[in-house]
C-alpha cells in the first residue's frame, strides 16, 4: 500500500471513530476457526492489537459484507517497523431491581490506541496500548518483547496483562472478577512464553496488583494450554504473596467445536487470606455458547456461577445472559444482549436485570 493510501485509510478510520458513537476480538472466534490468539493478535496472550492476519481476518471472516476494492484497505503497517491500531465502545444500559428504581446509564465505555514498534523485525518489538478516554489518558500495557521465533519462545518485560483463562470481552464475569486476572488488571514484571503447533505455554514473575503501592510482595503466574483444530484445553495457576494475605487461584478452562456451535467452559478456585475472619474459599464458574448463524452474525448465551465462601451455605450468585453480536462490515460490531442476576433474595442488586446495547468501532 502506497503512503498516500495508508494516509487515505487511517483519516477514513479515524473519521468513523470521530462520528460512530462505541470489537476486541473473542475466544469463541478461535475455537470456531481452530487458531490461536497469537495467530491474529501481536500480543501472544492474545487481546489489543491484530497482526497482518487479525487484521486480514477482521476484514474479509468476521463481517457479513466486505468493502469494495476501490475502498482502501486498513493494514494497521505504516512501515514495517510500525503498526497502530485503535479501539472504540460505547454501551446504553437500563438496569432493573426488585423494589428499587430503574437506572439508564450512557455513553463513552473505552477508547484505546495500540502501537507496536519492530526495532529488530520478527525479533525485538515494543508494544503501547493507551487508554485515551473516558477520564484522563493512562497506560494498560508498555513492554519489550524479544522472540526466537526458530525455537517458539520469548520473553517480555514491563506493564501487561496476565495470562489466566480465557480472555473474555466482558470483564465483569464472574471467573474474571474471582481471579483478579482480566483486561482491566495489568501487572508490572516478567513474562516467559512458549508457542509451539498445539502447545502454548507462560509463566509470569510480577510486582502483583494488590502489593505495587506497598512496593513489597510478587505474584506468580502460569498458563499452559494444548490446543487442537476442534478442541483445546487448558489449566492456570497464580500464587500471590501480600501484606494484604496470601491468595492462590487455580483455574481450569477448556473449549471445543461442535458444527456451527462453539463452546467454552471455565472453573476457578480461590484460597484468599485477606479477609479479616481469615482465610476463605471462593468459586466461579462459566459456560458459554456461541452459535455462528451467517456469516457477520452471532449468537451467545452464558451461564456463570459465584460462591464466595465455600464454607457458607446457600451464599451462591448465578448469571445468565443472552447477546446477539452483528458485523455488518470491517471493523464495525453492534451488541445487544440480556442478562439477569439472581442471588440472595433479600439483596435487590444481586437479582436485577440489565439490558444493553453496544455500538464497537476498531481498527
Amino acid at each position: 500500500m502506497s503512503t498516500r493510501n495508508r494516509l487515505i485509510a487511517l483519516l477514513a478510520g479515524l473519521a468513523a471513530i470521530a462520528w460512530m458513537p462505541s470489537a476486541t476480538a473473542e475466544p469463541y472466534l478461535a475455537i470456531q476457526q481452530g487458531y490461536k490468539c497469537v495467530a491474529c493478535h501481536v500480543n501472544p496472550t492474545g487481546g489489543g492489537l491484530r497482526n497482518d492476519f487479525g487484521t486480514v481476518f477482521t476484514e474479509n471472516v468476521l463481517p457479513e459484507f466486505t468493502l469494495t476494492d476501490s475502498i482502501p484497505k486498513w493494514s494497521g503497517t505504516f512501515t514495517k517497523f510500525l503498526r497502530l491500531g485503535a479501539d472504540l465502545r460505547t454501551e446504553r444500559s437500563d438496569t432493573a431491581a426488585p423494589d428499587l428504581p430503574s437506572t439508564r446509564q450512557s455513553g463513552l465505555e473505552q477508547l484505546r490506541a495500540y502501537a507496536d514498534v519492530s526495532i529488530v523485525p520478527d525479533r525485538l518489538e515494543y508494544y503501547v496500548d493507551e487508554s485515551l478516554a473516558p477520564g484522563d489518558a493512562r497506560p494498560n500495557e508498555y513492554y519489550g518483547r524479544y522472540s526466537d521465533p526458530a525455537h517458539g519462545w520469548y520473553v517480555k518485560g514491563g506493564q501487561f496483562y496476565l495470562p489466566f483463562g480465557w480472555r473474555l470481552q466482558d470483564n465483569t464475569s464472574f471467573v474474571r472478577e474471582v481471579s483478579g486476572i482480566s483486561m482491566t488488571t495489568p501487572d508490572r514484571g516478567f513474562e516467559l512464553g512458549l508457542e509451539l503447533p498445539e502447545w502454548s505455554a507462560q509463566i509470569d514473575y510480577t510486582r502483583g496488583i494488590a502489593n505495587i503501592a506497598l512496593g513489597t510482595g510478587h505474584q506468580i503466574t502460569g498458563q499452559v494450554v494444548w490446543v487442537k483444530h476442534d478442541w483445546r484445553v487448558g489449566t492456570a495457576v497464580s500464587f500471590t504473596e501480600s501484606a494484604f494475605g496470601n491468595r492462590q487461584v487455580e483455574g481450569l478452562f477448556a473449549g471445543v467445536r461442535t458444527g456451527p456451535v462453539a463452546w467454552l467452559g471455565e472453573v476457578d478456585l480461590v484460597r484468599d487470606a485477606g479477609f479479616p475472619d481469615g482465610t476463605r474459599t471462593l468459586a466461579a464458574a462459566f459456560a458459554e455458547a456461541d452459535w455462528a448463524l451467517h456469516k457477520g452474525h452471532n449468537l451467545k448465551l452464558t451461564a456463570e456461577l459465584f460462591d464466595p465462601d465455600r464454607s457458607v451455605a446457600n451464599d451462591q450468585q448465578a448469571r445468565w445472559s443472552l447477546l446477539y453480536e452483528f458485523t455488518p462490515i470491517p471493523f464495525v460490531q453492534l451488541r445487544a444482549g440480556f442478562r439477569r442476576y439472581r442471588g440472595i433474595p433479600q439483596n435487590d442488586l444481586d437479582n436485577r436485570r440489565l439490558s444493553f446495547l453496544e455500538l464497537h468501532v476498531f481498527l
